[in-house]
């Protein structure tokens, strides 16, 4: 079914209401490649048993920690195989500390549509408070579907991050497992994609790749640990796009410039020479 965006543009997709744990935030902080290394006692705050350290990033999971099936991309006005769908683009504002343990309601709503011809592109905004209405998080995210294009929308605007023209004040070099997005999985995205070889295969890859939301935490937890101390509360904006993709087992270069109260970075691939993973990402601090 094409795009409608007569019905889609503004749709409401309904509240989705749950709870998490000091287990479902250690799980999510060990998906991510947190306590690596069992002797580092601040490493190891992320897996304590009564309160382990939230990510901010922990945000794009906590809703749907618990599914079991693989989404669809079925919404009012929109009908899309999942095959054709990659993630574009992720952020996350936090307007207080995630904690250990709590129950929430998001609201999701499809924000913009972008015709890019060839393609969609399908943004989403969700607002999470708690249980006594405060805001908890708003995440912003968006969808790139291949083939779905030409529905007759506006094409959008592209916002790039403008780097220092000089060498990265931070550069940080992490190790992916062979069966990392198999463990990211168990956080609820059970897309076949990222753990079915048919699948990846016939959505045009060589092997099941991560998920770009696990490179998405990975970096957040990375950057947090190297350049904020491992003081994941310093964090309250985190922006990114999907440049690429990686494959589990792969390294990440981070290279990162300080930019006031904004951190500017990308990632790649150190065994494929360099290849784009995540561009444009900023990460904004209290």
């Amino acid at each position: 079914m094409p795009i409608d965006p007569s019905i889609a543009l503004g749709a409401d997709l309904g509240e989705q209401s749950f709870s998490w744990t000091a287990r479902e935030i250690a799980s999510y902080n060990l998906a991510v490649g947190a306590a690596a290394d069992p002797m580092d006692v601040v490493g190891l705050q992320y897996v304590d048993d009564a309160a382990p350290k939230s990510l901010p990033s922990f945000a794009t999971v906590a809703a749907n920690f618990f599914a079991t099936e693989a989404p669809k991309v079925v919404f009012p006005g929109v009908d899309i195989d999942l095959a054709k769908v990659v993630h574009g683009s992720q952020q996350v504002r936090v307007h207080r500390p995630i904690p250990a343990a709590g129950s929430a309601t998001t609201r999701t709503r499809i924000s913009e549509l972008q015709d890019k011809g060839s393609a969609a592109v399908i943004v989403q905004e969700a607002v999470t408070v708690d249980e006594s209405g405060e805001p908890l998080w708003t995440t912003r995210s968006s969808i790139f579907a291949k083939g779905e294009g030409g529905f007759g929308g506006e094409r959008g605007t592209s916002n790039r991050v403008d780097y220092p023209d000089r060498e990265p004040d931070h550069v940080i070099t992490v190790p992916t497992l062979p069966q990392q997005a198999l463990l990211y999985r168990l956080c609820g995205d059970r897309n076949p994609l990222h753990s079915d070889p048919a699948f990846a295969e016939g959505a045009g890859f060589p092997r099941p790749i991560l998920h770009g939301l696990c490179t998405y935490g990975t970096v957040c937890r990375a950057v947090i640990d190297a350049v904020y101390g491992g003081d994941a509360t310093k964090v309250v904006d985190y922006s990114v796009t999907f440049a690429g993709v990686v494959f589990p087992g792969e390294t990440l270069r981070i290279e990162a410039w300080e930019d006031g109260d904004r951190l500017l970075a990308t990632t790649s691939v150190v065994e494929r020479d360099g290849a784009a993973a995540l561009g444009n990402v900023i990460f904004s601090t209290v």
